[in-house]
């Protein structure tokens, strides 16, 4: 007889014990970390695949665009005396041994004015921005110095002299390139080069009349590409001039140097900037003796964003999952605790399962819908889920507003402070403090000597 009041007593105690019943919640947070990380993985596995079909609609019109160029190369003669002994004559004989190099002059004026007209290319649900560009470029070469390198005249070869431009993504040119220089036009063919990130595209030799010798030479190009996430410039010239227009509306202006801010306008129509460098401004000369420098580091342009990663921001969103299901549990074990109600396991892991499927339904309609809207049906979905399970749990309406309540407010937190940037942490910080302060206030009204 003892023994059975025993077994109800400690069965009793099972089902009333709050200390139970927090390490039984807290068992069921551990086992929903299974499916939210599977979640996440989803989400990652969604990225990855819109990263590749990006970079596929992207090989297929044009990568990004860096012009470096025009540049003035002019090879030059390198005399070298080699003398052997002749045993025959017992004397030393003398050759000179001639090496042809080149050498490299950046022009003294460089303005380049660019037309980006953007759209967007989509492969199933998969977005990318694309452009073509319209580019008419400008500038002047001034009289090249020799004397630096104690050069002779008479070893300069003007007659083998050409201009080169070098460029990437020479697939997405669609215009028959010609540089007119001087009075003259010639035109531009590509050189295979190994192991460069920008392709060459030289001029034929040039003309007496072309070349810089004794006065300065005026030099213009149109070129018409398409490229695809960012355009940009090397600032070769002694002075470098870039205007740039376009109809896309959420450009990042990056590299080595930033437009002029008084002159750069942004808005739903598109966006101007102006950039002015000077040779003062760059860490290069004007000249190159032997080889161009690699000076990739100093371009400057242009980014053309996509406005809204619905991926990034459902990642994000997931991220606060375990807050998510901490707080809704909370919520129902003080309600079982004030009310005395009982909760069964099986009906938390029900609950917790609601709240893991808002992300999978989150990432689901984000692809075909706007974030916000995403996060509206979700969230709407699984609050109205969860509120009408509670009300069959807790047999009480007041019970039922009051979950609806709370995890509308908790949704409505994590969507502001995914929306956030700079003060994220700081909202973040002063909703969390303000939910610990609620809970402490609310746990008051438990009694703990039943544990």
């Amino acid at each position: 007889m003892e023994t059975q009041k025993q077994k109800k007593s400690f069965g009793q105690w099972l089902k009333t014990s709050i200390t139970v019943r927090m390490l039984m919640v807290g068992i069921l947070i551990l086992v929903l970390l299974i499916p939210l990380s599977y979640i996440k993985d989803l989400i990652r596995e969604r990225s990855y695949r819109q990263e590749e079909v990006v970079k596929e609609i992207n090989q297929k019109w044009g990568n990004e665009v860096l012009l470096y160029g025009p540049i003035l190369k002019i090879p030059y003669q390198i005399h070298t005396l080699k003398k052997t002994w002749d045993d025959k004559t017992k004397s030393y004989n003398e050759e000179d041994i001639i090496t042809i190099k080149h050498a490299f002059f950046f022009p003294n004026t460089l303005d380049i004015k660019a037309n980006i007209e953007s759209e967007t290319l989509g492969r199933s649900i998969y977005e990318s921005v694309v452009y073509t560009a319209d580019m008419k470029i400008t500038g002047s070469f001034t009289t090249p110095n020799f004397e630096t390198q104690d050069i002779a005249a008479a070893d300069i070869l003007w007659n083998k002299a050409t201009v080169q431009v070098n460029s990437t993504n020479l697939k997405g040119i669609r215009s028959n390139l010609e540089l007119k220089l001087g009075t003259d036009q010639y035109p531009l063919r590509s050189r295979y080069a190994q192991n460069s990130y920008t392709n060459t595209l030289e001029t034929k030799f040039l003309k007496e009349n072309s070349l810089p010798k004794e006065s300065t030479i005026d030099f213009s190009l149109d070129l018409l590409i398409n490229g695809s996430e960012q355009l940009r410039f090397i600032p070769v010239g002694r002075e470098t001039n870039v205007s740039m227009t376009s109809n896309w509306a959420s450009p990042s202006f990056n590299g080595n140097y930033l437009p002029n801010t008084k002159t750069k306008q942004i808005s739903d129509q598109g966006f101007k900037a102006n950039w002015k460098v000077l040779q003062i401004n760059r860490e290069f000369e004007q000249e190159f003796f032997g080889e161009l420098p690699h000076i990739n580091a100093s371009a400057f342009g242009v980014k053309l964003l996509i406005p809204v990663d619905e991926y990034q921001k459902s990642e994000r969103a997931a991220k606060y999952g375990y807050l998510v299901i901490a707080l809704t549990f909370l919520v129902f074990f003080l309600i079982q605790a004030i009310s005395k109600i009982h909760i069964h396991p099986f009906q938390y892991l029900m609950v917790g399962l609601a709240l893991t499927m808002f992300y999978t339904l989150l990432i689901s309609i984000s692809e075909h819908s706007s974030f916000l809207q995403a996060y509206a049906i979700a969230g709407s979905a699984v609050v109205l889920l969860i509120s009408m399970y509670s009300k069959a749990i807790l047999k009480s309406y007041k019970f039922m507003g009051f979950i609806a309540a709370s995890l509308a407010a908790l949704y409505a937190f994590i969507f502001v402070i995914i929306q956030l940037e700079s003060y994220a942490l700081l909202v973040g910080s002063i909703g969390l403090f303000l939910i610990l302060g609620t809970i402490m206030m609310i746990s008051r009204k438990i009694d703990w000597k039943n544990d």
